[in-house]
């Protein structure tokens, strides 16, 4: 498993924060997501033999936010 700091835009409020841990979550290969609205990103633990980083980006882009 790796671990990995995405930046993560256009939040304001928990329902935010929920929305993404949500999409993340729901990836294959995600072990365990956890986003800060105060700090504006995502701490994502995951199998990168399955899902890619870039992966999780689109994922947060899909549902509406920026990620980089």
């Amino acid at each position: 498993m790796d671990t990995a700091k995405i930046s993560v835009g256009g939040m304001s409020c928990q329902g935010c924060v929920r929305s993404v841990e949500r999409v993340l979550n729901a990836q294959d290969g995600v072990s365990q997501a956890q986003v800060s609205l105060e700090l504006k990103e995502a701490s994502v633990c995951f199998d990168p033999q399955r899902v890619s980083i870039e992966t999780l980006k689109a994922a947060i882009r899909d549902a509406g936010f920026e990620a980089d």
